[in-house]
Order: structure tokens, then C-alpha cells, then sequence
């Protein structure tokens, strides 16, 4: 049982109960139907914080008894509350899609969430995907929750000291002023969890927050009978050092597997977003041992088929790893230390299990405890191939089993309200909710004078904001009382304003536009075509190189102080902030140094709201890119830390915007002012990659290449004897592997095939228990070739000795094909469930 959250308000008039139900739901963070109620009880309030649950909680009687009063208002909370009931109980594009759900329950694990600036539990992009996903699940009606921590800081927010030099700040994340609830059990008490940690218990408090149709479940240490020390495992988002990051992947992976147990909910899919949560799998393994008396190489392999595991690392260096001693220490806590001996749970963190030295790798367990592994973007796929290629040693890059769903945006939660209006008038208000077949044909037809219409109030409202951050700066700063004013005025709406937000960090290269503080200074002070800059964006506060970034950008604003109009520097990126830059810049601009931004989602925001990309041909935008909706940078190659080729990129960066970008924005304009040419591109962007790069899309292909089959995978093992059938074949293939051996090879060839003819010793492995076949490797513009080899007859005088025959196409060469012999079982993936490969040479 879960009692009704309203305890934390005020006594509602019963005519305004409808509030809190409403508060409570974060989907007001992207249906904004019921912003005018919130405007209308507080306007000051939602302006400064967009949060109904705190609203709700600072309300005054006599307010309350006004609103009580007001027909009109009552009439209006009735409505809102109406079609709030109708669209958590509507059919949504899961079940009309699949009428015979292929399961039942996804449990989505993430380390932070970013849903609203109310609830500030997220640090960046992984989080901003997490929330996305969440708001799109319960859009489509997909039957997923999410997992995770209610950080009680969560991420640092940062202000800017008068020499620029960034300062971090860990305000407390108040849980009664958020929008989550405790979360209760059967007799109504607030549910706790006790983990085991090494000499003592740790207990975690259970919390939730909803998302439309979708539950997000949150645990925290922050309970007074746990020492200090405890309570603080889940105070700073990615703070502290390996110990504290390994407790609160415990808490994450462990603990909200727990949670899960004690609601009585059974997921299907558990789904973990990263490595952060890994620990899951040996705490579900666990759970399958108590509950079929099984072993724990059986209990993974039943479990692991429900497992998927999102990678969003583009370099090794970026999974976490932890000594083994340290593991020991928390692994021996565990409940029934997982029923198994240390070491066999170290050796699935490790590349080599031998080596007892070898640091325990959070990607590889979610690797080991996987079958079904995927990149964010389609070059991050290849790229993650190439990084978990020691795990399957001897087989090619191509096969490594690491497929890619490219990360999308929930295009409602970063639209703005022209935008969105525009959008429904061509393709309807349900747009985001279906197949999305028809919205390019449909939006295509928009007129270039509503583009540009859209897209110069939408200049004119970034600005405003901008103007408002920069005051609000300035006075903190202790600013000249004239820079203050100066400040109202600043930037001008009728300019090309390019807009550039992220984490400052030596390979997303923040700092390419200052390689010639000269050349910028003329861009932007050019008196026939002007641009204007707005950049936000943190660094994390150990890393002193994206500091000094930052502080590089206010040193060149300092230098040029005829700039001050031209150029804001926006502090605290957030949530806020990234809505309103990405609702109204004209170019956004992205520099990673390739192949180090796995995917990104920044300029997918723009795309929604007219804006265009100006990107390196890196993550997301190595696959939009066309010339007919943006621009690129880079070469398509890898370069590491070339310095000479950063030159070369930020030559090309300066050629690009000065020869291309900015005389398409202020040239070919119509009689009305419209420049013809960057509408162009405007509508192709919008209409083309909106929907191409939405979360829709990306769920959507969640179901039917993640969830959908890893479903079937774990209905297939749902009996034991066909687990232990599957253990019994691993073990077989690890047994006889090395005694495998290929004899004698003949090729005869002839105008339009060639025969191939081997024979094979399989030692006493079953023949059902390998495959034969024949590989040809690719020429880098085709796929390898790969024909199974057929089982003949038994060799005569050899034990479990076979001759193995294929005919293929005599395109290539008799010399571009080898024999080779892997493992196989019906039902089973390979060579994720068994690595081994042997070839004929």
C-alpha cells in the first residue's frame, strides 16, 4: 500500500484537491496544458522555480479560500484534472502495437535521472537521456520503471567569481520541497532497505517520483540511524573517491534490485543505463538461486537473457574499475556473498579472470551479465566493438556483439510553446505519440514566412533570458553599477546568435572558437554581419584544464569589453538554462574531438525548434549530417590529441562560419526580410531530423532491438533443464576447445564456385554443440561473408572426426576464404555466451 502523497500539503479545499494530483505528476514538466494554473496561484514563484509541489507547499490559506471561490478556476482545475485521468488510462502505441505484450515490466537503471530542475538529481547527458526516456515511455505507454538515487546535493551548481574562475557550490536537495513521495509498504510504514556492508548495515530509504504512467523509484542513506559516514553515500553525484563510488553502485545495483524484491515487482528486462548499475546482475542471479535452488552459473545464465546493457563510454579510461581487495571487502558483506566464492565473481570484472591483480571492471560484469549490449550512436557502436574486443579474443571487430540504438531527445520537453504550436497545426497534437510516418511529409509544407516568424521570437526570448542571467551575474559579482545597466540592453534580437553549452573538458575542445581570439573578435564585431555568442556550461570541479577553459572565455570577454553586448557567458547550466538556449539560438555549435562523443543530444534539441547544427562529425551527427541541414567539421578520421589538426579544425571552424554560415543567415532575403536559403535549411533540419532523433524513435527501437528480444531469450530459459542443458554445453565447449583441430583442406574450383572440403576433429565434443563455417572479411566497404559448412559423412579411422563441405559464389578469391570453427546452440548467443573461435589458420 501506498498512502496518498498530499500529506506534505497544506489542508486542501476539497475543490482544489485536484492540485495535488496534478503537482505530484511530473508530466507538467513537459505538458506545460496546466501552466496557467500555477501562474495564476503564484506567479512570481513559478516563474523563479517552474515547481508545483513547492508551489503547492508555500501556499497560503487565504489564497487557497480566494481560489476556492473562483468558479472560473475551479471550472478550469476540473478540466485539467479530467484529461489527466484520460491520458494515464488512454491505449498508447505499446499496446495498439503489440496487442500480445512480448513482456510485462522493464526496470531501467540509471546513476541520475534529469527530469526537471525541480528534482536536480542529474549531472548531464546520461541523466538528460534517463529522464527523456522516462517521459517517452509513459507517452507510448511502455511498461517501464526507473531506478535510482535521490542524491541529497546531486551535482555542484556553479557561479563565476569577478575573475571569471568558476565556483562550485553544494546547496541540500530538500526531499519535502521536491515533488517524491516515501514510498510505503503493506502497513503503511516508510519502506527502508538494509544492505550489507562490511561490519555493519546500511539502511536506504525508498522514495518516488511519478512520470506520467511511469514510476521512478529513488533510495537514499540519508537515514538518521545510519552513521554519519553512511549517510552520506548518496550526498554528491559522481564526488568522492573509489570507495564512495563503489558504495553508491552497491546502493544503485544492489539496492534497487531489493527495492524491486520487496514491492513485489519482477521485471522482465532489467536495462542498465551504463555500468553504474552492474551489480544488479549478481543481486537478480542471487535472487533466481533462492528462488529455484539453482547454481550460480545456471542462475546467471537464466537471468543474464533479461539483461541489456547501454554504453555510453567512447574511451576505456572513462568505466569505472575498482582494486579487487576493495571488491573483496564489499562482495564478502553481500547476501550470501551471492551464494557463489569471491573469486568466481571477480573474474567476470576482468578481461582475464586468471589474474588475481586485474582491477574489477564495472562494463565488463555488465558485459558478462548481458546478452544484449548497444552503443548510442552508430559510429559509438563500432567504437565500442573496437573497446570490447579483448573480451572476445580471435574473433573480428565486426562480430563482437555490441550492436547500436542512437540516442533521441523528448522532443515536447525541449520544444517551445511557438514551436509546439507550429508543429500541431502540421502535424496534429498526437504527433509524438505514434509511428511518426507521416510528420516529415506533413511539416514539410510549412511556409518559410511562419519559419522565420518562429525562429525570430524565439531569438527575441533567449535573449530576454539572457539579459536577465546577465544581471542577475553581474550584481552577484559585485559588478559597476553601469555594466548592471548595460546588462538590459545587451545582445540584440535581430543578430545571428550561435549558441555553444556543455561540460568544459579537454575533448568536447570548448575552446576551439578562442584558437584566434582575433579572428573571433571580427566575427563577432563585423558591422555589416554581426554575431552574437551565448556559452554555458560547467566543469567538474577536479578538472583544473576545463576550469581554466572557462575562466579563458570571461578573460577574453575582459579584454574586449566592447564585446559586453555581443558575447554572455550564462553560469550554471542546467536544465533551464539548456531549454531556453536551445528554443532560441540559430546555430548551436559542438566541437568533441572525434571519436569521443558518443553520441550527444545538445543539438538534437535545436532541431524541434528551427535551430541548426554546426557540428563535428562525431556521435549523433556523423549519421544526421547532410549539406542540406547543417554543417560539419572534421574529416571523418580519428586524429587523438593532434594539437596541429585542432589548429586545422578551428581554421576550418572560422572559414566555415565566415564564408558559409553567416552570409546565408543576412543574405538572400525576400522583400519581407526572410532569408530564403537558411529557411531552406531550416525546414529540411526540421522536417527531416526531428523525428529521425526523437526519443520515440529511440524507444520504439528499444522494444523491438532490445526489449523485444531479450524477452524471448528469457521465456526460452524459463525451464531449468534447458538452463543446465545450456551450462552443460558451456562447460563441454571450455572443456574440449583445445583438443579441436582442422586436418586437410581441398579446394576445387571451377568458372562460377568454388568447393571447399575440410576435415574436422572434435575430440569428444558433439558435433551439434559447434558450427563449421566459411569467413571471408569484408573490403571495408562490404559485410565479411560468412556460409555455414556443411557435416558430412564421419571420417573412416578417426573418432568424432567429420569432412565439413561448402559451395560459394566464385566472386572472390579461393585465398580470401579460411574455415572456421565456433560454438553453437539453439537458442544461445555466441560469442557472447561462449568466446571461443578457432581458425583454420
Amino acid at each position: 500500500m501506498i498512502i496518498a502523497p498530499y500529506h506534505l500539503l497544506p489542508q486542501l479545499p476539497e475543490s482544489l484537491s485536484g492540485l495535488g494530483e496534478l503537482a505530484i505528476d511530473l508530466r507538467w514538466s513537459w505538458s506545460h496544458a496546466t501552466d496557467t494554473l500555477w501562474q495564476q496561484i503564484a506567479p512570481e514563484l513559478w516563474e523563479q522555480t517552474r515547481n508545483p509541489w513547492l508551489i503547492l507547499q508555500n501556499i497560503s490559506g487565504d489564497t487557497l479560500q480566494h481560489l476556492a471561490q473562483d468558479k472560473d478556476f475551479i471550472a478550469k482545475l476540473d478540466t485539467f484534472v479530467g484529461k489527466h485521468h484520460e491520458h494515464l488510462t488512454q491505449k498508447g502505441w505499446f499496446s495498439e502495437t503489440y496487442p500480445h505484450p512480448p513482456f510485462s515490466q522493464v526496470a531501467y537503471f540509471s546513476m541520475e535521472f534529469g527530469l526537471s530542475e525541480s528534482l536536480p538529481i542529474y549531472s548531464g547527458g546520461l541523466g538528460i537521456l534517463a529522464g527523456d526516456c522516462l517521459k517517452t515511455a509513459s507517452d507510448l505507454g511502455i511498461p517501464l520503471l526507473g531506478i535510482g538515487l535521490l542524491w541529497q546535493q546531486g551535482y555542484f551548481r556553479q557561479s563565476l567569481d569577478d575573475c571569471g574562475r568558476q565556483i562550485e557550490l553544494y546547496p541540500y536537495n530538500d526531499p519535502t520541497q521536491m515533488p517524491v513521495t516515501p514510498v510505503r509498504d503493506a502497513e503503511g510504514e516508510w519502506l527502508r532497505l538494509e544492505l550489507p556492508f562490511p561490519g555493519r548495515t546500511v539502511i536506504l530509504r525508498a522514495w518516488q517520483a511519478q512520470v506520467g504512467r511511469v514510476t521512478l523509484y529513488l533510495l537514499d542513506s540519508n537515514d538518521p540511524l545510519n552513521a554519519p559516514a553512511d549517510r552520506g553515500i548518496t550526498a554528491e553525484l559522481y564526488g568522492g573517491g573509489p570507495e564512495n563510488r563503489l558504495q553508491q553502485e552497491i546502493c544503485l545495483g544492489i539496492g534497487g534490485w531489493m527495492l524491486l524484491r520487496r514491492l513485489g515487482i519482477q521485471p522482465d528486462i532489467c536495462h542498465l543505463n551504463e555500468g553504474h548499475a552492474a551489480l544488479a546482475i549478481l543481486a537478480r542471479a542471487y535472487s533466481h538461486m533462492q528462488d529455484h535452488g539453482t547454481s550460480f552459473p545456471c542462475a546467471l545464465t537464466a537471468t543474464r537473457a533479461g539483461n541489456i546493457f547501454t554504453t555510453h563510454t567512447p574511451v576505456s579510461a572513462g568505466f569505472d574499475r575498482f582494486p579487487p581487495e576493495l571488491l573483496t571487502r564489499y562482495i564478502a558483506g553481500a547476501p550470501g556473498a551471492f551464494g557463489v566464492d569471491v573469486e568466481t565473481i571477480l573474474a567476470l570484472g576482468r578481461e582475464n579472470p586468471e589474474d588475481t591483480h586485474e582491477p574489477f571492471n564495472m562494463a565488463w560484469l555488465a558485459i558478462h551479465g548481458s546478452l544484449i549490449v548497444n552503443g548510442v550512436s552508430r559510429l559509438h557502436g563500432a567504437v565500442s566493438r573496437h573497446l570490447f574486443q579483448s573480451l572476445f579474443p580471435r574473433w573480428p571487430e565486426d562480430e563482437v556483439p555490441v550492436i547500436h540504438v542512437t540516442n533521441g531527445v523528448h522532443m515536447p520537453s525541449w520544444d517551445s510553446a511557438e514551436a509546439d504550436a507550429l508543429w500541431t497545426n502540421h502535424c496534429g497534437k498526437a504527433r509524438w505519440l505514434g509511428d511518426l510516418k507521416d510528420i516529415e511529409a506533413d511539416f514539410r509544407q510549412t511556409s518559410d514566412g511562419d519559419l522565420w516568424q518562429l525562429r525570430s521570437t524565439a531569438r527575441q526570448q533567449v535573449i530576454l533570458f539572457a539579459r536577465r542571467r546577465l544581471q542577475k551575474q553581474l550584481a552577484a559579482a559585485h559588478a559597476p553599477d553601469q555594466d548592471c545597466e548595460n546588462a538590459k540592453t545587451a545582445l540584440d534580437p535581430n543578430t545571428l546568435t550561435i549558441g555553444f553549452a556543455r561540460r568544459f573538458t579537454a575533448y568536447k575542445r570548448p575552446n576551439m572558437l578562442l584558437n584566434d581570439p582575433d579572428r573571433l573578435y571580427r566575427l563577432l564585431n563585423n558591422p555589416h554581419y554581426p554575431v552574437q555568442l551565448l556559452i554555458a556550461g560547467k566543469a567538474h570541479p577536479k578538472d583544473d584544464v576545463g576550469k581554466v577553459m572557462i575562466q579563458q572565455w570571461t578573460q577574453f570577454l575582459q579584454q574586449h569589453p566592447d564585446l559586453a553586448g555581443r558575447m554572455v557567458f550564462i553560469a550554471d547550466y542546467d536544465m533551464l538554462v539548456a531549454e531556453h538556449l536551445v528554443q532560441g539560438v540559430d546555430l548551436w555549435i559542438n566541437t568533441p574531438r572525434r571519436p569521443w562523443e558518443a553520441s550527444g543530444t545538445s543539438g538534437m534539441k535545436v532541431l524541434v525548434n528551427g535551430g541548426l547544427n554546426l557540428s563535428e562529425l562525431d556521435g549523433w551527427w556523423a549519421e544526421a549530417y547532410e549539406p542540406e541541414t547543417g554543417w560539419a567539421l572534421g574529416d571523418r578520421q580519428e586524429h587523438d590529441a593532434d594539437l596541429k589538426w585542432d589548429q586545422q579544425e578551428a581554421q576550418q571552424l572560422y572559414r566555415l562560419l565566415e564564408e558559409e554560415v553567416v552570409p546565408l543567415f543576412y543574405q538572400q532575403r525576400d522583400a519581407n526580410g526572410c532569408p530564403c536559403g537558411w529557411v531552406a535549411k531550416i525546414r529540411e533540419s526540421m522536417s527531416r531530423l526531428t523525428p529521425r532523433f526523437s526519443s520515440n524513435r529511440m524507444l520504439q527501437e528499444y522494444v523491438s532491438t532490445l526489449y523485444e528480444p531479450a524477452a524471448r531469450l528469457l521465456s526460452a530459459r524459463s525451464e531449468r533443464a534447458i538452463v543446465e542443458g545450456i551450462c552443460q554445453w558451456q562447460h563441454d565447449i571450455r572443456q574440449h576447445w583445445q583438443s579441436l583441430h582442422f586436418g586437410e583442406l581441398d579446394v576445387q574450383s571451377d568458372t562460377d564456385t568454388h568447393h571447399f572440403q575440410v576435415h574436422v576433429y572434435l575430440d569428444d565434443l558433439d558435433a551439434d554443440a559447434v558450427a563449421v563455417q566459411l569467413f571471408a572479411n569484408g573490403d571495408g566497404k562490404q559485410n565479411p561473408e560468412i556460409y555455414e559448412m556443411t557435416r558430412g559423412d564421419a571420417l573412416t579411422g578417426a573418432i568424432n572426426s567429420y569432412n565439413y563441405t561448402c559451395t560459394v559464389p566464385a566472386h572472390s578469391t579461393v585465398e580470401s576464404f579460411t574455415p572456421r570453427i565456433i560454438p553453437h546452440r539453439e537458442g544461445c548467443m555466441v560469442p557472447m555466451e561462449s568466446n571461443e573461435i578457432l581458425w583454420y589458420r
